[in-house]
């Protein structure tokens, strides 16, 4: 039994279970925090749903409605829509969780860095989703619509698979455009440094082309290159970020010894 409680005691037992605690309170809330933003968009689905059809409406015919084929479509897909509305104004406050649940682990100045973490973290991922509404998702729904020309076929798009499809598009958007923050994160770590990521450029370049012509809507090259291009910028600029945090944390015996 003294065994067993010593065991129990050990400083390792004791960290996990911490660990654990933290783990389990930064998803309380932000469950929490989901559950609230969703309720505030709620009011305002039909005007953020209407929001969402706009880069498919302005390529289609004019008159062109969306339909729905069960009573309980339509709300159910205003629910979803709040859902989807609740995530990205939660955003702040679930990525800052994150922070808090990872961050102790690699800064000391831990408010500063969770400022930086949530402030950025945010501005890329809502700026992917809006990247992927606003230039993206116009081009792919166009070659869409226009495969329906002279086909004596009448394109009706339906609420809840229209509401899948764009949901699916804008969070996979928003989740890569993080990339500059995830591989800060993953050098602070020392999983990666600036030579590996140099090294693996001519890889990045065939992958983030092959990511640009799975994601986008139609299959034509404009809309691949509108993604490529600026998932390659990101790119060099986390190259660049990881570069100049690496030569930041560099002693300056490291220097010296380096010039010796």
């Amino acid at each position: 039994m003294a065994i067993l409680s010593s065991e129990l005691d050990s400083p390792e037992r004791q960290s996990l279970i911490q660990h654990l605690t933290d783990l389990r309170t930064c998803i309380i809330r932000s469950c929490i925090t989901l559950g609230i933003s969703m309720l505030g968009c709620l009011y305002f689905s039909k005007q953020i749903f209407r929001f969402l059809q706009l880069p498919l409406l302005r390529v289609m015919p004019q008159g062109t409605t969306f339909i729905a084929t069960s009573p309980l479509e339509g709300l159910i897909t205003y629910l979803k829509v709040a859902l989807l509305a609740g995530v990205f104004a939660a955003s702040p406050v679930i990525l800052y969780q994150i922070w808090h649940f990872v961050g102790p682990a690699l800064y000391k100045n831990e408010k500063k860095a969770a400022f930086l973490f949530v402030l950025f973290s945010s501005l890329f991922f809502i700026g992917g989703a809006w990247f992927g509404y606003a230039i993206i998702f116009p081009v792919g729904f166009k070659f869409f619509v226009t495969a329906f020309e002279g086909t004596g076929i009448t394109f009706l798009p339906q609420m809840q698979d229209y509401l899948g499809f764009i949901s699916k598009m804008l969070l996979v958007f928003g989740a890569i455009f993080e990339l500059p923050v995830i591989l800060i994160l993953l050098a602070r770590f020392g999983i990666v440094t600036s030579k590996m990521l140099n090294k693996s450029q001519r890889y990045v370049l065939v992958a983030i082309f092959l990511v640009a012509g799975v994601l986008t809507p139609g299959p034509d090259v404009l809309s691949q290159f509108l993604l490529a291009i600026p998932l390659l910028l990101l790119f060099e600029l986390s190259v660049v970020a990881v570069w100049l945090m690496q030569k930041k944390n560099k002693k300056p015996s490291d220097e010296k010894g380096e010039t010796k």
